[in-house]
């Protein structure tokens, strides 16, 4: 994945480049004051405070804790639901012979079938609460124990989904997930055949994150619990934190260029109100904190003939032309320092 870079000389070339000629009119070099030049267009304060060095990458916006559903049953699947979707407690996600395989909630797999006799355990109890959400069982008591009452409320459940009454369960009938998923892929389609085992479809969560390929090199950058900004499709900013940083790094790209990168998911503040997957966004992530720093906006600086790089410092009718060295960049903002540079000074910026 394409990495954004931190502003560098080239870049500062370019945003210099409507002062150069600014630069060329000082007969006199860096220092001196010229007050016969015309005033410059607009000012800007020179500023002390914390800069924050910051890196833009790219990333991509999706729904967190994707994983697969495999079929439970063999046969022809007679339906199938749409990518995008969202399957909730009770509904299908998946049909074969027209016989549906539910969604309930639970974070225990259905392991065996659920039936009269089988041993006390708590995917029992998983079985008997989601009866229970689902209007089942007026007289059943939710415990680890399948009762007579469980087996009544399970017959009511099947009668009602089309289902054989048999007052068992198991992986052709149930599918256990912790919530509501969203369906990310589909796998098994109209009038395919499948099988127990076989993958059927991705789900993913319903909670929206960021994720990022990030390069190894920028691994500094990625701490759990980092502040970042998002840009989203359309343009929209967001805040957000580093909520997992991966710890397996994995390569890609062929083998005279590869790529080595590290996952790094991102919690936004608020939902976005893009409900696009895997879109492209850019990330803008904190590197290094400079404090108490003089500071400009980057479009104050003028490519001097000498090399390097300089300020227009504008004192009453008068402006002079104040050599610097730049430091961190962060916000639109430049650390810079140079001889009588002081806060509160205004230095000259191009008219906007």
């Amino acid at each position: 994945m394409r990495k954004g870079l931190l502003l560098g000389g080239g870049t500062l070339l370019a945003l210099a480049a409507t002062w150069t000629a600014v630069a060329a009119l000082n007969d006199v070099g860096p220092g001196a004051a010229t007050p016969s030049r015309p005033p410059v267009p607009a000012t800007a304060d020179v500023t002390r405070q914390d800069l924050v060095e910051t890196k833009t990458v790219s990333g991509s916006l999706t729904y967190a804790g994707e994983r697969r559903i495999p079929s439970g049953a063999s046969g022809t699947v007679t339906w199938a639901p749409a990518q995008g979707a969202v399957i909730r407690r009770g509904r299908p996600l998946l049909k074969v012979d027209r016989k549906p395989l539910v969604l309930m909630y639970g974070r225990l797999p259905l392991y065996r079938t659920l039936q009269r006799g089988v041993s006390d355990g708590p995917d029992v109890e998983q079985l008997e609460r989601n009866l229970k959400a689902l209007g089942h069982g007026d007289y059943l008591t939710v415990d680890d124990h399948f009762s007579y009452a469980t087996e009544q409320a399970v017959k009511e459940w099947q009668d009602e989904r089309g289902l054989a009454e048999t007052g068992r369960v198991d992986a052709a009938q149930v599918v256990f997930q912790p919530a509501a998923v969203r369906v990310t892929g589909v796998d098994a389609e109209l009038g395919d055949r499948t099988t127990p085992g076989r993958q059927a479809l991705t789900v993913s969560g319903l909670r929206r994150l960021v994720h990022v390929d990030l390069d190894t090199g920028d691994q500094a950058l990625a701490r759990k619990g980092a502040p970042v900004t998002v840009t989203l499709p359309g343009g929209e900013r967001a805040k957000g934190a580093v909520t997992s940083v991966g710890t397996v790094a994995e390569t890609s790209g062929d083998e005279q260029d590869p790529t080595t990168t590290i996952d790094v998911e991102i919690t936004l503040a608020k939902p976005p109100r893009s409900r696009l997957d895997q879109a492209p966004v850019e990330v803008e992530m904190q590197s290094e904190r400079h404090k108490n720093v003089l500071a400009v906006p980057v479009e104050a600086l003028l490519a001097l003939r000498e090399g390097g790089y300089g300020v227009e410092v504008v004192e009453g009718g008068t402006s002079r032309v104040v050599a610097v060295r730049t430091g961190a960049f962060g916000g639109g903002l430049v650390e810079v320092e140079g001889p009588g540079l002081a806060e509160g000074m205004k230095v000259g910026v191009p008219a906007t």
